[in-house]
């Protein structure tokens, strides 16, 4: 780990520019000189993430935000592996927003990936300070001391001090530069099953979620936004809405219009009784099928190409077949179980945010743009280049998220709550109900896929091309490039075709709708060539070890070829993305009305070295049902320029008598970790969509399945 200036830690984080920014000097809050604060005899602080006081109390600071992937609990483990501390002894704190953390950010699966050595560094660091601070003490050598469950022990006379006793002297030291990590073989924490350590607090209700925030003079607000997107508010009627008991104001905002009230079900009744008028801009005319038939007429050549090996062109001239195929994928809600809130106190030119997000650093920002001054909010455009220019004005508490799936790297609902305490002058907690929440998403896209595949004489592909249409480049392309299969001649066209729909990061983004588009379209291939799907994908995974594994792994742990009962079929897939590798096999049953019953769910995963591998088969287990709800249950349909779902009797969840049993198998490995709480979902709807083919011989290639489209098999 090198050590960074400040001005080397400027030039490298400008270059970086976003995402977590690793290369600063682990000191954390140490000066220019890489001395550590000394302000505290008594509390040892070697880095930005650890605190060691004299009573012992060893806390760990996690920046990520945690949203039921268990990051309180797996980023711990990395430091506490190399500190030479028992889990149990530790206690976990969150990260205030600071540039001595870098951006703070959580999503892209990237947790773990990017606190990998940083963490471990952290840990290691300190535990080397501790023997130093313990040497020096007993007048022995650094190499006579070795560290073990919280304690420093001399090795030949058995003496050992606390890491609590240590803290004051180890505090005075000069911090290395680097530390010696552990082997994997090494590992006493890392790759073992650990309970959540804030498992306890959720289960006794002492979590503190968003909408769980109390303050003093706490007001309440709910918020209308316009039914139609980009509309804008014309005229308003709050006469009847004043008149309700509780109802404090009535508060036009950037967004929209909110009632402020002194609780919800006032708020609630005061937005029902509203009496609003928008201009729509001419967005009523716009529904899902009118994009779809916009993306159906465009040309087959694409606007740009991506990426092209070989000439697919001349490969499919060439190839014994020629297959050809049209997939859609529609808009999809996050439909988190805690709908958006935030609650935010403007006083004093200051400003404190409770909010369940993803992205804390962008809510501090979103804060300074209405409460900073003019020279302020200069600071704070500069601060989110360099990373180091401190907002002490605006604090945001991050609390436990009732689900993200991406939602929450938005900071509308932040930006909102900020604007109400600013004109009420008091602190206010606001409430979108499930319907706004459901009906003003940043929504998972609606893409257009033209897929061309040929087959050689070998019956392996020889040449592919796909064709993507849709908004934003990486939410429409994601995961469709590099595919993993061996193919001489490959390209993948990209068509932009933007829409007034407002369009987010969904769970594993554009890799889940490229993860069933690919897995289905390569299943097609198989069945042409008349080879069996599992067979066809190995023979062309030969260059790609982890995927072929996996793929095996799924296979051999399903039965895969062993005989089924009738309208009973297993689907295939395999998808690397986030840096893993995942295959997942599902057993499905069709009945004769077209009901689709998943029995049974088969996941092998490589996701490098499993830090917890009760968190990654909690996370192989929500990616499947997150998946299937998309692939058989609900899809946002757009009508008139608005969402015609509002909440979950519309827009239908997978319920628990649905669920199939989920079997998750992780490849051990010592590859460095990649990432989990995203890269199960691509290959789930792929792995239903092949089995259904294989129980009822009926291909499906626009989502959700339904019934009708197999009642008839």
């Amino acid at each position: 780990m090198t050590r960074l200036s400040r001005r080397n830690f400027i030039k490298v984080s400008t270059i970086t520019g976003t995402g977590l920014m690793l290369g600063f000097n682990l000191s954390g809050c140490s000066d220019d000189s890489g001395n550590s604060d000394k302000s505290s005899t008594t509390s040892f602080n070697p880095n930005a993430w650890l605190r060691i006081t004299e009573d012992n109390n060893i806390t760990i600071i996690v920046a990520e935000s945690e949203m039921g992937q268990g990051v309180m609990t797996s980023l711990p483990m990395l430091i506490a592996e190399e500190l030479e501390v028992d889990l149990n002894k530790v206690t976990t704190e969150r990260a205030p927003v600071d540039p001595k953390f870098g951006k703070q950010k959580t999503g892209g699966s990237t947790s773990i990936r990017e606190a990998w050595h940083p963490l471990r560094q952290a840990g290691a660091i300190a535990r080397d300070m501790l023997i130093t601070a313990a040497a020096t003490t007993w007048k022995i050598a650094v190499s006579d001391c070795s560290a073990n469950n919280g304690h420093i022990e001399h090795t030949i006379s058995g003496k050992r001090l606390s890491y609590g006793e240590l803290a004051p002297l180890a505090a005075t030291l000069p911090i290395p530069e680097t530390a010696f990590l552990k082997n994997p073989e090494e590992f006493r924490l890392i790759g073992k099953s650990v309970p959540l350590l804030n498992g306890p607090d959720m289960v006794t209700g002492k979590t503190l979620f968003g909408s769980d925030v109390t303050l003093p003079d706490l007001l309440v607000a709910t918020i209308a936004h316009c039914p139609v997107f980009g509309g804008q508010l014309t005229s308003m009627d709050d006469s009847e809405t004043r008149k309700i008991p509780g109802v404090q104001d009535v508060v036009r905002i950037d967004s929209g219009v909110a009632v402020v009230a002194s609780h919800y079900w006032a708020a609630h009744k005061g937005l029902q009784s509203l009496k609003l008028e928008w201009d729509t801009k001419g967005n009523e005319r716009i529904s899902d099928q009118s994009i779809m038939d916009r993306f159906s007429s465009h040309p087959d050549t694409a606007n740009e190409i991506l990426s092209q090996t070989g000439d697919p062109g001349a490969g499919l001239q060439q190839a014994k077949e020629i297959l050809e195929a049209f997939y859609t994928t529609p808009f999809q809600a996050h439909a988190t179980m805690e709908p958006m809130n935030c609650t935010a106190h403007v006083h004093n030119g200051e400003c404190d945010i409770w909010a369940p997000t993803q992205s804390p650093d962008d809510a501090q920002y979103v804060a300074s743009t209405y409460i900073l001054s003019t020279t302020e909010k200069l600071f704070a455009k500069i601060r989110r280049k360099i990373s180091d220019v401190r907002l002490d004005a605006i604090r945001v508490h991050t609390t436990q998220m009732g689900g993200g799936f991406g939602r929450r790297l938005e900071t509308d609902y932040v930006a909102e709550a900020v604007q109400l305490s600013l004109a009420t002058g008091k602190p206010v907690k606001l409430i979108w109900s499930r319907e706004q929440d459901m009906q003003h998403d940043f929504y998972r896209p609606l893409t257009h896929h033209r897929l061309s595949g040929g087959l050689d004489t070998n019956s392996r592909i020889s040449a592919w091309k796909h064709h993507v249409i849709g908004p934003s480049r990486g939410k429409s392309t994601g995961g469709a490039e590099p595919i993993i299969y061996a193919v001489p001649a490959f390209q993948l066209g990209y068509t932009e075709d933007n829409y007034p729909v407002p369009t987010g990061y969904w769970r594993s983004v554009g890799s889940s709708h490229n993860g069933f588009v690919i897995e289905s379209f390569v299943d097609e291939l198989a069945s042409s060539a008349g080879a069996d799907p599992y067979q066809f994908r190995a023979g062309l995974l030969e260059h790609s070890p982890r995927n072929l594994a996996v793929l095996r792994l799924a296979a051999e742990k399903s039965g895969w070829g062993s005989p089924l009962a009738e309208n009973t079929g297993r689907g295939i897939a395999v998808f690397e993305s986030y840096g893993s590798h995942v295959a997942q096999v599902a057993e499905v049953t069709v009945t004769q009305s077209g009901t689709v019953r998943v029995n049974r769910v088969v996941c092998a995963v490589d996701c490098g070295i499993a830090v917890n591998p009760d968190t990654i088969k909690a996370q192989m287990e929500g990616a499947v049902v997150f998946g299937l709800t998309a692939c058989l249950k609900s899809a946002i349909n757009i009508e008139k320029g608005r969402v015609m779902q509002s909440n979950f009797h519309d827009f239908r969840l997978l319920r628990i008598d649905e669920m199939p049993v989920v079997e998750t198998h992780i490849v051990v490995s010592d590859e460095e970790p990649g990432g989990i709480g995203e890269p199960g979902v691509p290959p789930i709807a792929a792995a239903i969509t092949n089995a259904i083919y294989a129980a009822t011989g009926v291909r499906i290639r626009r989502l959700p399945v339904s019934p009708a489209d197999l009642a008839r098999h």
